[in-house]
């Protein structure tokens, strides 16, 4: 799966605050979050390392969307994965819309405009993000 994505030198605590404003300042809310490390420490009492799936959303973008094809809902929200590294370090990564909005019978040219408007805001927010 194609990624827009950063390493960051910080606590995962720290990213995802940062990841957050990041977000926030291109427009997008954060709708769901999914703990994966704790549930699945609770439901089947496997342990591993921090990873936290965020589920964005921008309002606007999801309007367009979903008035060109009302089947993109399924596409709705935006992954957001912030994890632990092997080294200490919290990864982030974006599900790529340009890749989800031209898998399958989604495609036409509205549909890749949408995706580089998309991907071109999520790009600005982790470049917002220190290294």
């Amino acid at each position: 799966m194609e990624a827009i994505e950063r390493t960051l030198d910080m606590s995962l605590a720290d990213a995802e605050q940062a990841v957050r404003a990041a977000l926030a300042a291109e427009g997008f809310g954060i709708l769901t979050e999914i703990d994966v490390a704790a549930t699945l420490e609770a439901k089947l009492g496997v342990h591993r390392s921090p990873l936290k799936i965020l589920g964005a959303c921008n309002p606007s973008l999801a309007h367009q969307a979903l008035g060109i094809d009302p089947a993109l809902a399924l596409l709705l929200p935006c992954n957001v994965v912030i994890e632990r590294t092997d080294d200490g370090r919290t990864r982030v990564a974006i599900v790529d819309p340009r890749a989800l909005l031209t898998a399958g019978d989604v495609e036409g040219s509205e549909l890749e405009t949408l995706g580089a408007e998309a991907a071109s805001a999520l790009e600005r927010a982790v470049g917002r993000l220190a290294q």
